[in-house]
């Protein structure tokens, strides 16, 4: 005769509880390891983005918004994704001419628990508040470019700041910009070129001399990365020449 199968017993409620307990108590913890180390901006390079007359900066749902000033029509835009736990001011400067000297709307969005990989808004939702916006771009540094990717199929164009995808972009005809910095130790050129194949064919890849990690973006050093070379000024013009060439691809 065949057997008939064990009964499964319910987990008593006091295991259930414990269980719950548990589960509440990581949950906690990792929200608590969120906050701690945010990597907030650094004073002057935000206060020069606030105290420029030809920038707009507002807060919307979606995160930090900087427009031209209001005489100038923006119809590019660009929605940025921040590195692990760094606040979406620590790249409102680095970000600050494509503002100014290419007309962009850029909104650099704010995810929840400081982590990019949690956000799960669609495009649309992060460009709302710019309806008059008819080109968009997609981008992000670090675990922030990680999520860029993922958004990158609904884009016109996807640019990524000393990061790589995750997923298989390649059979896209998405114009893609990546940039790394030489002295990188965390998303290392090396690392970055790894990757080269879940890009478009055509993708363009930018090694820019002397910067770390951490330069693209003002919210100090991180541990692990190289000593940059570069100032801020070389990686702006080298952002903002690069971008430039995106925007006629994708436009």
């Amino acid at each position: 005769m065949p057997r008939s199968a064990p009964s499964v017993r319910p987990l008593p409620f006091r295991v259930l509880g414990v269980v719950m307990a548990l589960v509440l108590i990581a949950l906690g913890a990792f929200a608590a390891w969120s906050r701690i180390g945010v990597m907030d901006a650094e004073p002057e390079p935000w206060q020069r983005v606030l105290d420029d007359p030809g920038i707009s900066e507002g807060r919307t749902d979606a995160g930090l918004v900087l427009r031209p000033a209001e005489d100038q029509e923006s119809v590019t835009g660009l929605v940025f994704q921040p590195g692990a736990k760094v606040a979406p001011e620590a790249y409102a400067a680095r970000l600050s001419s494509l503002v100014t000297e290419l007309g962009m709307t850029v909104v650099i969005a704010d995810p929840p628990l400081h982590l990019a990989l949690l956000d799960r808004r669609d495009l649309d939702e992060l460009t709302a508040d710019a309806p008059e916006v008819e080109t968009w771009l997609v981008g992000g540094h670090s675990m922030g470019g990680v999520q860029a990717c993922r958004l990158a199929e609904d884009a016109d164009a996807l640019m990524l700041f000393a990061s790589y995808c995750a997923n298989d972009l390649s059979s896209t005809d998405l114009p893609v910009l990546s940039l790394a910095g030489s002295e990188d130790g965390l998303s290392t050129p090396e690392k970055i070129a790894e990757h080269r194949d879940l890009l478009p064919q055509d993708a363009t890849l930018v090694e820019i001399d002397g910067a770390s990690h951490a330069s693209f973006g003002d919210y100090g050093t991180q541990q692990g990365d190289g000593t940059a070379s570069a100032d801020d000024a070389a990686v702006d013009a080298a952002i903002e020449e690069a971008v430039a060439q995106l925007l006629d691809a994708a436009s």
